[in-house]
């Protein structure tokens, strides 16, 4: 088995649990207290099974909406994204780096 080159490489669910993990690990997001008691939708009952749920799903792709359930945007020192005034947001060179380095570390089967 060899080693993923960069995200494109793996699979896009493995990544999203590589990357939960690794924002799990550095500590740059914060859990709120409210995330083992909130629901994802109106029609659920319950709060989510998985513990790491908010991890994965910032993991996923920060989110920018008003809504309190998304998770906040990164923090800055994270430098994922450049925010441009017209077209939203474009990935850093670092963050492309820091995404690669998380991909690396998945083994690829061929």
């Amino acid at each position: 088995m060899e080693t993923a080159r960069n995200v494109k490489d793996v699979s896009p669910h493995e990544f999203v649990k590589a990357y939960a993990a690794h924002l799990k690990r550095s500590g740059h997001v914060e859990l709120p207290e409210w995330t083992d008691l909130v629901k994802t939708a109106t029609f659920k009952e319950l709060a989510p099974y998985d513990p790491d749920w908010y991890y994965i799903r910032a993991g996923v792709s920060p989110s920018f909406t008003s809504s309190s359930l998304h998770p906040p945007p990164p923090p800055p020192d994270l430098k994922l994204f450049l925010f441009l005034y017209a077209s939203g947001r474009k990935i850093t060179s670092t963050g492309q780096r820091d995404l690669d380095q998380v991909a690396g570390r998945i083994a690829v089967a061929r």
